[in-house]
């Protein structure tokens, strides 16, 4: 083998969910999946709004009454991160620089699940997906929530059509 394959599956996420209202809780708790890493913009909140999308504070609240933890990853500064978890009321890691993958082992100390039962829900490949899997994480991809993007994001979102035949 040449390793290919292995590099695509970095690419491909395990899940799919158009908004992250949209993602069971049902069939995660199915999965065994006891943590959840959130991303920020276009999964949380549209890009550049601090108003909570539709549906993700109940979705947040029901997810932390059936026993979840939560964090907030985003690459995002530490005061937009820190306003939105404060919203949430769930811890958060900002300035993450993902896909490095830092700030996925920072937030499954603060998740205090291991790999295997925590899933990384997020709008983009070459961050969110890429990100966890470099750490070996289950993944879930959403649509992004508004067309609009941080440039070099937009650049990344051309490479997804392009590369990994994301629609």
């Amino acid at each position: 083998m040449d390793g290919t394959g292995d590099s695509v599956e970095r690419f491909r996420a395990d899940h799919h969910a158009q908004t992250l209202p949209d993602v069971s809780l049902d069939e995660l708790a199915a999965l065994g999946i006891r943590g959840i890493v959130v991303d920020l913009d276009n999964t949380v909140c549209e890009y550049r709004r601090p108003e909570l999308a539709p549906g993700v504070a109940d979705w947040v609240r029901t997810a932390q009454q059936r026993g979840f933890a939560l964090v907030l990853v985003s690459n995002n500064f530490t005061e937009r991160v820190g306003s939105v978890g404060a919203q949430l009321g769930i811890p958060v890691v900002p300035n993450a620089l993902k896909p490095l993958p830092f700030a996925f082992v920072r937030a499954l100390r603060l998740l205090g699940t291991p790999r295997g039962a925590t899933i990384v829900i997020g709008d983009q490949l070459f961050t969110d997906v890429l990100g966890a899997k470099l750490v070996g994480l289950r993944t879930l991809l959403t649509q992004p929530l508004d067309a609009r993007d941080f440039p070099l994001t937009r650049v990344l979102r051309f490479l997804e059509r392009t590369i990994a035949g994301r629609t």
